[in-house]
């Protein structure tokens, strides 16, 4: 890149309002932004030279709007709004280099495993949230699928058996335990759409650049947790028949870009655990492609729930290792044809 010089943000974005929900004037937006690229001599991306795309990882209400179910915090108690502001500033500063926006959306139902309705006790009690589900809990008999939901999902495989399997190869594996979240990204709720400011930043580019902002849906299957975009935490029942699969096509699509940038929330989970997949399949194939990855620190933060879990540490040993896989960790202030 040789166009080292950031384009101003646009009068209408105010970061005071990142942090609210409201309603984008699309029309007018559209109008602004061919006006914009004509006075800014903003190509259309398909002109770009080199192609970046920009990840988006789950920056959407239920984690980023202070009050609604998981508001990813961080220590500081303001994180995505923070980095959603800073997020917001980066795409309009850089709307000449950024050739596709790729927005992922965490997609719930009520009746999934990681949610509260899904598993009962011996009194036929629910799980409150942040409820760590160990194998042996499962074993023990401390926690047992709800029977009414495994009605409900009339799945071909009985659901406590595979609650043993699962609860079993998240810890054989060594990730996380089944954790049980608050009700969140519900389909058709308002916490499942993206956060106002940067919904506008994404339309705005779209019409500027003349470059259609794709969506990624995950996490809509009942019986898997999907953390990452790009792969479920479990793909087969103890029978090793598959409930789920790989996001192979959009593996693909990323790694044919010369540069994805990722910012989201949450940094300790859905952002890294999409990371670490994608830097596996670097790996079985080329370690170098790993340097076409670059790591908006500051637009990002792990989740803590003060008194109960802080994840601020793991988030950053993480980073550190995909820093030192090859890829890039990056300020979103710093130009991108600064970076290296």
């Amino acid at each position: 890149m040789t166009d080292s010089a950031l384009l101003p943000v646009p009068d209408f974005y105010n970061p005071g309002r990142v942090g609210e929900v409201w309603s984008v004037p699309y029309q007018q937006r559209a109008v602004e932004a061919q006006s914009w690229a004509k006075a800014h001599h903003i190509p259309p991306a398909a002109e770009d030279s080199r192609r970046l795309c920009l990840l988006l990882i789950d920056v959407q209400n239920t984690f980023c709007i202070p009050g609604f179910e998981l508001f990813v915090g961080g220590r500081s108690g303001q994180g995505a709004v923070d980095d959603n502001r800073r997020l917001g500033e980066f795409i309009y500063h850089n709307l000449k280099q950024i050739t596709t926006i790729t927005a992922t959306l965490d997609t719930h139902t009520a009746m999934q495993v990681f949610h509260p309705a899904f598993w009962v006790d011996a009194e036929g009690e629910n799980p409150p949230p942040m409820t760590m589900i160990h194998y042996d809990d499962v074993v023990q008999g401390k926690w047992q699928v709800n029977p009414a939901v495994a009605a409900n999902l009339t799945a071909s495989r009985d659901l406590q058996e595979y609650a043993l399997h699962y609860t079993k190869t998240l810890d054989d594996r060594g990730k996380y335990p089944l954790t049980i979240w608050p009700y969140h990204s519900m389909l058709g709720g308002i916490g499942h759409a993206l956060v106002p400011a940067i919904e506008e930043a994404c339309f705005f580019h779209t019409m500027a650049r003349q470059s259609q902002t794709r969506f990624e849906l995950k996490g809509n299957n009942p019986l898997t947790e999907n953390y990452s975009v790009l792969s479920p935490e479990v793909m087969e029942d103890g029978q090793g028949r598959a409930i789920a699969q790989k996001n192979t096509p959009l593996i693909q699509t990323l790694l044919e870009f010369d540069g994805v940038i990722v910012a989201g929330q949450a940094k300790s989970h859905c952002v890294a655990w999409t990371v670490a997949d994608l830097l596996s399949d670097i790996e079985a194939t080329d370690p170098a492609l790993a340097q076409k990855v670059y790591l908006l620190d500051d637009c990002a933060s792990p989740v803590v729930v003060p008194d109960v879990v802080d994840f601020t540490d793991q988030a950053e040993e993480t980073y550190q290792r995909f820093a030192e896989a090859g890829m890039h960790r990056v300020q979103s202030t710093t130009a991108i044809a600064d970076w290296p």
